[in-house]
């Protein structure tokens, strides 16, 4: 029978793909992890790890057994957990994938959260990808935050803020200084539209990891629809893929470019930027918290999602 602190060095080193960090989380040595690595390549006759250019690679049996491993560590976790939580006493690791929005508008407040009720918690927050749907289903993610558009049966998607838009300029923009900005000012600008191209939906618009996220910060084509009404058609001189590069572009041209109006807002405070209402009806975006159904019987998941959603419900 296979010890299962191996399987624990294995799942963190499948994550982290360096003996270095696996030690770190672990609280091991680099020789401890190294000695764990060949115990269990003798065990299931498989290198498991090869170093490569960018770290520790997993092999193709790794990558295999991987996920089965993972899901099978977190299920006898949450089996041996306490019937309650404790977060002023627990370790827990908690992971949540989130965009520009999310990490900028969200985060911080839900990180002071964390840190005054729970200060030996770790929270991760990274950014979520294509893999973010397996990620969740290996219990590698615990939470997405952001503008789900469609989530499977198997994933609760819960709305926990509803978010305006808002034209964002640099301050010395010439609409900056105009008392009122009318549809016909927007287009005479070139655009910057955010699209990260995450859709997680194929070609064809058809589910591809079961997890479709909203793929830009355009407001339901009702700027497109106050074109139109006018005979008007805009220009749009660069696609970014994310809200971070588009304020960076903005500052330093005269393009516009509509974003989350907080996200806008942190953005304006140093005094660089200039926020410009929308001179049509804006329709708001909701954001969602994602996570799986089964994980709420894990009292820990429970609590965290408490935070996330009466944090969010406070800004």
């Amino acid at each position: 029978m296979l010890d299962l602190n191996l399987l624990r060095v294995f799942d963190v080193m499948i994550e982290e793909r360096s003996v270095t960090r696996t030690g770190a989380r672990l609280g091991l040595t680099q020789s401890a992890v190294s000695h764990a690595l060949n115990r269990l390549r003798y065990a299931l006759s498989d290198e498991l790890f090869v170093r490569g250019a960018n770290g520790m690679q997993p092999t193709a049996r790794a990558i295999e057994i991987g996920p089965q491993v993972h899901a099978a560590l977190a299920q006898l976790q949450t089996a041996l957990a306490p019937a309650d939580f404790s977060p002023a006493t627990s370790d827990r690791r908690f992971v949540l994938a989130a965009g520009a929005y999310a990490a900028t508008v969200l985060a911080p407040p839900i990180v002071r959260r964390v840190a005054d009720e729970a200060a030996n918690v770790e929270l991760v927050i990274q950014t979520a990808t294509l893999e973010t749907m397996d990620r969740l289903d290996a219990h590698r993610v615990d939470f997405v935050i952001g503008g789900g558009a469609f989530a499977p049966a198997r994933l609760v998607r819960e709305a926990i803020a509803e978010e305006s838009l808002a034209w964002l300029v640099r301050s010395g923009h010439p609409l900056a200084s105009k008392d009122r900005v009318e549809v016909d000012d927007l287009v005479r600008w070139p655009h910057v539209v955010i699209s990260s191209g995450l859709t997680g939906a194929d070609d064809e618009g058809q589910e591809r990891r079961g997890l479709v996220t909203r793929a830009s910060w355009e407001d339901a084509g009702a700027f497109e629809t106050a074109l139109a009404a006018r005979g008007l058609t805009r220009r749009v001189a660069v696609i970014v893929p994310d809200a971070y590069s588009a304020i960076s572009v903005v500052a330093y041209s005269d393009m516009v470019t509509l974003m989350p109006r907080r996200l806008a807002q942190v953005s304006a405070q140093g005094g660089r930027l200039r926020l410009i209402e929308p001179p049509y009806p804006s329709p708001s975006v909701s954001i969602s918290l994602l996570y799986l159904k089964e994980r709420l019987a894990d009292p820990a998941v429970a609590w965290m999602r408490e935070v996330i959603r009466s944090t969010a419900a406070d800004i």
